[in-house]
């Protein structure tokens, strides 16, 4: 009797198993599984730990390819075997497997992590988080667990038809505890700070697998908001909730032509900013992007003005950019649930859809615009993404000022996260499909030269990046924060909770 267990659609681990237990006297494993880049992976041997709702794809099923693209294929990971653990306790079993037998894992829900470091996973098993999908209210309404495969978009519809809020990331299909164990910026954070600053309490599966359970009493809790990718892979949390105190929120989109850089920034420093005294219930967002209809040679500036409980931005906002006579001017409103559609990274926008280009990023805090800075890097940016001919026409140099107040509320040392004080992520994103290593390298080249030009601006010698839109060479100072204490508390962590290294993929600290 002969069964082929490599089926077009989901096998559950249970199911392996049963197979596997009625031929145990017939062909050999590598018979029954094909040979896979890691072939001392043991898949039936690892089915026998896991619960009947766990799924094993190889890289010959239907959804393999499915669970492993990934948004960026710059440098993407490899894997040879794609498990989705069916409860937390599966998690813990997988890690516990792939300690023992010295095989590289690599956890994810969503799949928008582009950092080069990536790619130093050239085998081992993937662990797709995404049917951990639960969410309980408590009985005081004030907190919720959610499972550690839940994204942002689905979290925030559950929470609100429940009359609930949470601070989450703002892209609708990035997952919900991605951007936390990096600190999390979200369009709440001006009232209650980062994502990872609402949590209570997580679970954790540590690299030997290892399930526990952790909150402020464990020395692990600091290292976990802002640098958790080193030491776990967090299943569930518990986390602060909110009454949905404003749901009306507004937003103008101003465009201008890139002639109006300095002005268009200096206007942001002096009427939004403010010198850090920014109102909570104020965002803004700029792109500089091709749009041929306006401009068929040059990027043009999209200016994002959004306002949290209102049907109309108040006008000591929008009238100095009115003023600088924009291209277009497009006001809106509705509520909480349209920010991602009109900022461009709903579930339907380009951002949220895998075209199979690359896509790295090249992040920088800065305390405020240096208008200067900005031209410098308008012109150099023009003429190498300008015109509907380039090709990296598709890309966008992103600034995104969120209200800051609840994040600098905190103390600069009460969590991994290192960059509580600066006001601005920019980030050019340079959108291209590669046509091999030189061009890669050119692109790395022009990003990075984008990015020190921002720096420069900024009159500091040290980098300040966020590690949730990193490219990989900025290192673990400029990930998590420059201070010698810092880096040493890390580096004790990582060596405590992680000696082997099995967290090693996503900005490493060592």
């Amino acid at each position: 009797m002969f069964f082929r267990l490599v089926a077009p659609l989901a096998v559950t681990a249970w199911a392996v198993a049963s197979v596997l237990s009625l031929v145990s006297a017939g062909p050999t494993s590598a018979d029954v599984f094909p040979r896979t880049p890691a072939s001392g992976i043991d898949v039936k041997q690892l089915a026998k730990y896991l619960s009947k709702t766990a799924q094993i794809y190889l890289p010959n099923d239907t959804q393999f390819d499915t669970l492993t693209v990934r948004w960026s294929n710059l440098e993407r990971p490899t894997a040879s075997v794609v498990v989705v653990p069916g409860t937390e306790q599966d998690v813990s079993k997988i890690v516990g497997f792939a300690y023992k037998a010295n095989i590289p894992i690599l956890a994810w829900n969503g799949h928008h992590g582009s950092l080069v470091s990536l790619g130093k996973m050239d085998y081992g098993i993937a662990i797709s988080l995404n049917q951990l999908n639960s969410l309980q209210i408590s009985k005081d309404t004030k907190t919720a667990t959610v499972g550690g495969g839940i994204n942002s978009h689905s979290l925030t519809v559950a929470l609100w038809n429940a009359g609930k809020q949470a601070v989450t990331g703002t892209c609708e299909c990035v997952s919900y505890l991605g951007p936390a164990l990096g600190g999390g910026h979200g369009w709440l954070q001006g009232h209650h700070g980062l994502i990872s600053d609402q949590f209570v309490s997580m679970n954790v599966v540590l690299a030997n697998g290892t399930l526990t359970t952790i909150n402020k009493n464990s020395d692990l809790w600091w290292g976990m908001l802002g640098a958790g990718h080193n030491f776990g892979i967090v299943t569930s949390v518990t986390t602060q909730i909110y009454d949905i105190e404003q749901p009306n929120w507004a937003i103008e989109t101003l465009v201008f032509s890139g002639d109006k850089v300095e002005e268009v920034y200096a206007a942001a420093n002096e009427h939004i900013i403010q010198n850090g005294t920014q109102a909570s219930d104020i965002i803004n967002w700029s792109y500089w992007l091709n749009d041929p209809t306006l401009d068929a040679e040059k990027p043009v500036i999209v200016m994002f003005i959004l306002q949290e409980g209102t049907t109309t931005i108040s006008p000591q906002y929008t009238a100095p950019f009115h003023a600088l006579s924009p291209l277009a001017s497009t006001p809106q409103s509705g509520t909480y649930l349209d920010l991602g559609a009109w900022t461009n990274i709903a579930l339907a926008s380009p951002p949220c859809q895998d075209f199979g280009f690359n896509n790295p990023r090249f992040p920088i805090y800065i305390p405020t615009y240096n208008t200067t800075a900005q031209r410098l890097a308008y012109d150099l940016y023009a003429s190498a993404v300008g015109g509907a001919s380039s090709p990296y026409t598709n890309s966008i140099f992103m600034f995104e000022d969120y209200s800051s107040g609840g994040v600098r509320a905190r103390d600069v040392g009460a969590t991994a996260f290192g960059f509580r004080q600066d006001l601005v992520l920019a980030a050019p994103l340079i959108i291209y499909g590669s046509t091999g290593a030189e061009e890669d390298k050119y692109v790395s080249d022009l990003g990075n030269k984008l990015r020190e030009i921002v720096h420069v601006g900024t009159g500091r010698e040290e980098l300040h990046t966020y590690v949730n839109y990193a490219f990989g060479n900025e290192g673990p100072a400029a990930w998590y924060g420059h201070e010698a204490w810092r880096q040493e508390r890390l580096k004790a962590l990582k060596k405590k909770y992680d000696p082997k290294g099995v967290f090693s993929f996503y900005a490493p600290i060592a």
